[in-house]
């Protein structure tokens, strides 16, 4: 069935074609962006505006290469946080993290991990992050609905937040959850290969120290503050789409906020859905995958091609701490 596009309103003419730069490799992905109000044909490259659990329900069965989804932390945030001189901590306080109880969270993750169980390949996987506040809750929900845990990751934050009031340890990680669709399926993709070329020659464990997004990786709106609370470095999402999936695979995250996944995706040569609900989230999003130029030198990387005794050729522009 064709894709049907919406009549565009003013405020959603956002919603354009991406020009493609010339280059000598081209992007492997389709270089559109629609707003769509259901996906009947799977393309790529594509932002759906609207809320998750409705707009997954409109993905085929079995489509989907790999989910990555970074849901709200339900952080249960009762006052505003001051450092000791007195400036307000800008931390997460969106409207989109607020659930009336734990109950009601719950049956929010239930519905959308459904879904997304539903629409993913036998070969392909999920990873979900979180913080302690409510990856406990999402992994018993993932078991429960027949998820396969293959790794929990930790992502260890090399420049993480202090604690301002001195009552608990610093908080450091978040914790991912990487799922095959069931125990039976034993034939999802692992780039170990790459992985280790990736790590300068070494097997990659499952602590991974990254740094928060801070300089010219954190995105900013007009007003000069953070345009998105709970970005997640490129860093991070380039572990995950490098090692689970292939050239031209899709991935789709079904929060997709300013787009990390999405421009990782298109970086790496693969293809990407997006499901986003707030409008300004997918201004910011569009803009930025569209100002992408250049592939990443592991784009190129094929696992069946690479001795795992051949010496590493990343190159220093792409190179970070070894996890």
């Amino acid at each position: 069935m064709a894709i049907k596009q919406l009549q565009m309103r003013p405020d959603t003419a956002l919603y354009s074609k991406i020009a493609v730069p010339q280059q000598e490799q081209p992007l492997l992905c389709h270089d559109k962006i629609l707003l769509m109000e259901d996906i009947k044909s799977i393309q790529g490259n594509t932002i759906i505006y609207g809320d998750c659990i409705e707009k997954l329900k409109t993905v085929p069965n079995d489509s989907i290469d790999l989910i990555f989804a970074d849901p709200p932390y339900n952080m249960q945030l009762k006052n505003d946080l001051y450092r000791p001189n007195n400036t307000k901590v800008d931390g997460v306080d969106d409207q989109w993290d607020k659930f009336g109880s734990f109950t009601d969270y719950d049956d929010f993750c239930i519905a959308w991990l459904t879904e997304c169980r539903r629409i993913l390949k036998p070969t392909g996987s999920i990873w979900v992050i979180g913080s302690y506040h409510n990856i406990f809750r999402v992994g018993n929900i993932m078991l429960n609905l027949g998820f396969w845990i293959l790794n929990d990751v930790t992502w260890y934050k090399t420049n993480p937040m202090p604690n301002f009031l001195g009552t608990r340890f610093t908080n450091a990680t978040e914790t991912l959850i990487w799922c095959s669709k069931s125990e039976s399926c034993k034939k999802y993709t692992f780039n170990h290969k790459i992985m280790k070329k990736y790590n300068d020659g070494k097997q990659m464990t499952s602590v991974w120290p990254i740094g928060l997004c801070i300089g010219e990786e954190r995105i900013k709106g007009a007003d000069g503050k953070k345009a998105h609370s709970t970005q997640k470095p490129e860093e991070l999402l380039k572990r995950v789409i490098l090692s689970t999936t292939n050239k031209n695979d899709l991935v789709l995250d079904p929060f997709f906020g300013t787009g990390t996944t999405g421009a990782v995706a298109k970086k790496l040569g693969r293809r990407f859905i997006g499901i986003e609900r707030e409008q300004e989230y997918i201004a910011v999003a569009k803009k930025r995958i569209e100002n992408i130029t250049k592939l990443w030198i592991e784009s190129e990387w094929v696992e069946k091609e690479i001795s795992i005794n051949s010496p590493t050729s990343r190159r220093k522009s792409c190179s970070s701490k070894n996890g």
